[in-house]
C-alpha cells in the first residue's frame, strides 16, 4: 500500500500544542496512522464538504485525501 504524506495546517498544529500530552498523544498517533491507511475503520465521509473524519475520544480529526496522478512514460 502507498504511503501518504501528512501535512498539518497551522491552525491544527496550534490546537494540538494547546492540548496536554495525555490528550494529544492518541490524536497524534491516529494522524500518523493515516499515512498508511487514510480510510481506517470508523472513518466517515463528510456530507456537507469534502474530506473525511475520524473520532478520537472527544475530538474529531477532519482531513482530506489528495491523490496525485502519476504518468509513466
Amino acid at each position: 500500500m502507498a504511503n501518504y504524506t501528512i501535512v498539518l495546517s497551522k491552525k491544527a498544529q496550534r490546537q494540538l500544542d494547546k492540548l496536554s500530552n495525555k490528550v494529544a498523544e492518541p490524536i497524534i498517533d491516529a494522524i500518523a496512522c493515516l499515512a498508511t491507511n487514510p480510510r481506517p475503520i470508523g472513518s466517515k465521509k463528510l456530507i456537507d464538504r469534502s474530506g473525511y473524519r475520524i473520532r478520537i475520544g472527544d475530538y474529531r480529526i477532519i482531513y482530506d485525501i489528495l491523490i496525485k496522478n502519476l504518468s509513466w512514460i
